[in-house]
């Protein structure tokens, strides 16, 4: 059936469609991203990010393109998380801006629209890396370019888009050597494939402007995924019965409470309790399944099927005042659906990670500049100990984060927002949390005033922030605070979690591995081994400054031993201890001249 044209409902059947797609092989594409350590959290971060910016669609979209891709747009970009997402915000907030003026797009428009968003994601990144999800895009959108001058069908063109995005996929480990060391494809680029597979699948599916209102869009959409075909890479095709709700035993819903609700941190108890992320999600699994925790300093998300609500919920008011609570039972629902007799049943909601109508806080008003502080500070942060190092060093606002919790464009505007100073510095601490930062720099340009200090590491930017100065002027301390970045040699050291072989180093899962600033360049089955391997590649003069900060995996055994072999073997160096407490990485060193 030939196409000529896509409406705003068709395009929100697409996005919808593309999301369930990428967030059914999540997992998958979160095992490809190897580099620079073998754990990754791409599926994560762009299935998070996608999430957001469907819940914002699926409750504003209308008939016009233009207003329906406007409204994804805005949603992915304060959404985003990781450079990952970031890049997927960027890639539809320029086909947003292409498509704005337009009711429909013709296939010559669509494909301008797709080149015009891979414009604005290269301008994003300042060093764009070929061999990525920018690459794939890349290509996909050239080749859909070249293909408009010849058809007028957007199925076709779609068609040729996604043979073109898998060809190129294919081709990045060529691109990127270290894809081709490990034998995979880019983690990003795969993910945006899969996005791409679920916009093709709803237009051969047939979604036409005049049998689809808007109050059918999900309906249509779920058709659309309930009948479809799920392929994956790694497993045999499987076929999903038209009517899969029919099929399915009501007693064989374990985990019958479907819950979802916020804590506020700054309401109810007067002293929460620390949260533990982790010990959270292992307390909520107990009892429950399909867990979603998304947290920061001031709220956390939570999303859970549970067979004891009652103790979800106590567990929870351990951590402040719970908000916006909503408890379904899904035996009760599947009772209905059954009862009903449908042929079909809809599918069950794939996104309500994110309130369909999440309201940002509006910024409180800027104070007059003579009742500004000077200077005002935002870190992102990864456990508890190194929240309280930041915090005596005067940052204002920290932010939780970390390798498989990045804040959102969003978290940064309205910590930034949140904040009454003249300058604000931002210390990101994490290279996958840059661009997010510099992001919401420029989303609040003309506003405040904001610098993003390019900390990549927890490391780079405590010396970062000890190098700041009250009474210096903005371009001495933003040249100060960049030095000290670049002279702080960074170590972390955490565990693989499957083989792999990186620059002839052999790992084994298991394995603990040494990363000196972002290269593995240690691996051993001891810690304190691994540790040691680690300090020796990164200590050159045996006099320098050593940082250690302890994590939640780290035993004061091994610390006290890691001590003792540093004063035997650099007795020239001086060496301090901190606590603290981040998950994933034992120890975090801090080498400095």
């Amino acid at each position: 059936m030939s196409k000529r044209s896509l409406n705003g409902t068709e395009f929100t059947a697409m996005v919808l469609a593309g999301a369930e797609q990428l967030q059914l092989h999540a997992e998958h594409v979160n095992s490809l991203n190897v580099f620079p350590v073998p754990d990754g959290d791409t599926g994560t971060n762009m299935n998070l990010t996608m999430t957001a910016g469907v819940a914002e669609l699926k409750s504003k979209y209308t008939e016009s393109l233009g207003h329906s891709a406007g409204v994804l747009s805005k949603g992915l970009l304060m959404g985003a998380r990781g450079n990952s997402g970031v890049i997927l915000s960027q890639l539809f907030r320029g086909f947003s801006r292409y498509a704005a003026p337009y009711t429909e797009l013709n296939p010559s428009q669509f494909a301008t629209a797709l080149q015009t968003g891979v414009e604005a994601a290269y301008k994003a990144v300042v060093k764009p890396v070929e061999g990525t999800i920018l690459t794939v895009a890349k290509e996909a959108a050239k080749h859909a370019v070249y293909f408009s001058r010849r058809s007028n069908d957007v199925v076709e063109l779609m068609e040729q888009v996604l043979a073109k995005a898998k060809e190129t996929l294919s081709q990045t480990p060529d691109m990127l050597p270290v894809l081709k060391q490990v034998g995979v494809v880019d983690s990003g680029g795969q993910g945006l494939v899969y996005i791409y597979e679920g916009f093709l699948k709803a237009l051969k599916n047939g979604v036409s402007s005049s049998e689809v209102s808007p109050a059918s869009v999900e309906q249509t959409v779920s058709r659309v995924a309930v009948t479809g075909i799920v392929t994956h890479p790694d497993l045999a095709t499987v076929q999903v019965p038209a009517s899969a709700q029919s099929r399915l035993s009501t007693e064989d819903i374990e985990y019958l409470y479907d819950m979802e609700f916020f804590i506020n941190r700054q309401l109810g108890n007067a002293q929460p309790a620390e949260f533990d992320e982790d010990k959270f999600r292992k307390a909520l699994s107990v009892n429950g399944d399909s867990i979603i925790v998304i947290a920061d300093d001031e709220t956390i998300k939570v999303h859970v099927h549970s067979k004891a609500p009652g103790e979800v919920l106590n567990l929870a008011l351990l951590y402040g005042e719970i908000t916006q609570i909503h408890i379904l039972n899904m035996r009760e629902q599947h009772r209905d659906l059954l009862s009903t007799g449908m042929d079909i049943a809809p599918m069950p909601e794939l996104f309500a990670d994110i309130p369909a109508e999440t309201k940002t806080p509006e910024a409180p008003a800027v104070p007059p500049a003579d009742e500004l502080a000077p200077y005002g500070f935002i870190a992102v942060s990864s456990g508890e100990g190194i929240s309280s190092i930041f915090k005596s060093l005067g940052v204002d606002v920290v932010l939780a984060g970390g390798q498989t919790m990045n804040p959102s464009t969003e978290d940064f505007v309205n910590a930034i927002t949140s904040i009454s100073a003249q300058q604000i510095f931002i210390l990101p601490n994490n290279s996958n949390i840059v661009l997010a930062a510099q992001q919401a720099r420029e989303l609040l340009e003309g506003e405040r005033s904001v610098t993003v200090i390019p900390s990549k590491t927890i490391p780079q930017g405590i010396a970062a922030a000890f190098e700041f100065q009250e009474d210096e002027s903005v371009e001495s301390n933003t040249d100060n605070m960049l030095e000290a970045v670049s002279r702080v040699q960074s170590g972390q050291v955490t565990y693989a979690v499957r083989d792999t072989n990186i620059d002839e180093l052999q790992i084994k899962a298991g394995e603990y591995i040494g990363i000196q600033n972002s290269k593995i360049v240690a691996a051993a089955p001891d810690l304190l081994n691994a540790c040691q391997e680690l300090l020796g590649k990164m200590l050159s003069s045996g006099d320098e400054i050593i940082t250690l900060l302890t994590g939640e995996d780290a035993t004061e055994e091994i610390t006290e031993g890691l001590i003792s072999w540093l004063e035997d073997n650099y007795p020239n160096a001086e060496v301090e201890v901190h606590y603290g407490g981040q998950p994933i990485y034992a120890y975090l060193f801090s080498v400095e001249v």
